[in-house]
């Protein structure tokens, strides 16, 4: 692992339709009541212009892009959101949840477009330097269940999300093969679990990363409350 920082990197995997932003809130919120300072953030995005880059890759009408040129584009953002914002918050001392980072490429692209697991994992490593979370919450979800989660509502599906169930399936089993290689460095829920009883495992499992908050600030310093998590682009997440 190449952190070299003293803060705590968590990331949220699974699905579309998991439920991967509430958990990733609820556990924000469970850690600044503690006194944690949280930076909450998102792939693609996380900088300007990474959500410039997650516009062009998920929104509808921006003519054809192919599976390279999908994997490029996610490598790009990812590499921004490292340098620019993750390593930073890490440095500082802060608790960073990303909601995605690069299992989600080793999944969507490397299983889901079928470019290769290896290729597609050793370009986003390249990309971020190296980079690894200390923890990958895997909210494991049926194809199906995401889609109706997704359409709740009617609500219209991005380019990745209107893929076929075959495609969803592919990228579920890459995300189970991901944390069967290495169960320590994950924690696999099924993601149609009671929300609290998510968010209950989630955080036990995070306790036993954390330092003292008191600690972490200095030695006899009182843990203060960290403003409320907001996304890095400037809007609640």
């Amino acid at each position: 692992m190449n952190n070299q920082s003293a803060g705590i990197f968590i990331t949220f995997e699974g699905g579309d339709g998991a439920g991967k932003s509430t958990q990733a809130a609820r556990l924000a919120a469970a850690l600044e009541f503690r006194g944690y300072t949280v930076l909450r953030t998102r792939e693609p995005g996380g900088t300007p212009v990474g959500e410039k880059l997650r516009s062009l890759v998920l929104d509808h009408g921006n003519g054809e892009i192919d599976a390279h040129t999908e994997a490029l584009i996610f490598a790009a953002s990812r590499a921004a959101h490292a340098t620019q914002v993750i390593r930073p918050a890490l440095a500082r001392g802060d608790v960073v949840l990303t909601d995605r980072y690069i299992d989600s490429s080793v999944a969507y692209q490397g299983a889901g477009r079928d470019l290769g697991q290896d290729a597609v994992r050793s370009l986003n490593e390249w990309a971020t330097s190296g980079l690894q979370p200390h923890l990958t919450v895997l909210l494991d979800v049926d194809p199906e269940l995401g889609r109706r989660r997704r359409t709740a509502g009617q609500a219209a599906e991005d380019r990745l999300e209107s893929e076929a169930d075959a495609f969803h399936t592919r990228i579920r089993n890459a995300f189970l093969d991901l944390a069967a290689a290495r169960p320590g460095s994950y924690l696999v829920l099924p993601a149609d679990l009671p929300v609290d009883e998510l968010a209950r495992q989630i955080l036990a499992r995070v306790d036993t990363l954390l330092p003292d908050p008191a600690a972490a600030a200095g030695e006899h310093a009182a843990p203060q409350p960290a403003a409320h998590s907001v996304a890095t682009d400037g809007s609640a997440l």
